[in-house]
């Protein structure tokens, strides 16, 4: 399947998906037969559903049912206490560079960071350290795959797709923990 394909779900493929509230601001979650395929975070669910439906504009997306509430409030758990291990699976999208920096990610501690080059590093691709920065801004399931704990190689904060006082808040969490 083309990485376009993969991205955006194929004709008919069933995504259900359920916002709630957490301790950072609203949260989409929404899941397929495979697992978590997104996790958005935002001010408007209305503007998380938008950005769920351009994500998967080829899908099927269905509100979710009891169950999916269930899985938001985990999430929500989650997000109030971010050092606690993912156990939920997931149904990752994007090209093979994306995945392996996504794994890389997975792969920091809670309360640890590393920078992106540090990453680019990790994945054998010293150079790419901008397209490791743009795999982390592609990451479609907040927390879960934790770019949050990506920093400068100066230490500092930088961008964060989900805002940068929700990334400086998940690290305080986490260091906290």
């Amino acid at each position: 399947m083309k990485p376009t394909l993969t991205q955006q779900g194929t004709c008919g493929e069933e995504i259900c998906f359920s916002t709630g509230t957490s301790a950072l601001g609203q949260i989409l979650v929404a899941t397929t037969a495979k697992g978590v395929c997104a996790l958005l975070m935002g001010d408007d669910p209305a503007e998380l559903e938008a950005e769920l439906r351009r994500r998967f504009p080829n899908a099927e997306l269905t509100r979710g049912d009891a169950d999916l509430k269930i899985l938001v409030a985990q999430v929500t758990d989650f997000v109030k206490s971010p050092s606690s291990p993912w156990n939920l699976p997931l149904d990752l999208r994007g090209t093979a560079f994306q995945k392996r920096v996504w794994q890389a990610l997975r792969e920091i501690p809670a309360g640890s960071t590393d920078s992106y080059t540090g990453i680019a590093e990790k994945i054998g691709l010293p150079r790419a350290v901008r397209a490791v920065a743009g795999a982390c801004a592609a990451n479609p399931v907040a927390i879960a795959v934790p770019c949050h704990r990506v920093l400068r190689a100066d230490g500092e904060l930088s961008g964060y797709r989900w805002g940068v006082e929700r990334k400086r808040a998940l690290l305080d969490r986490e260091s906290k923990a």
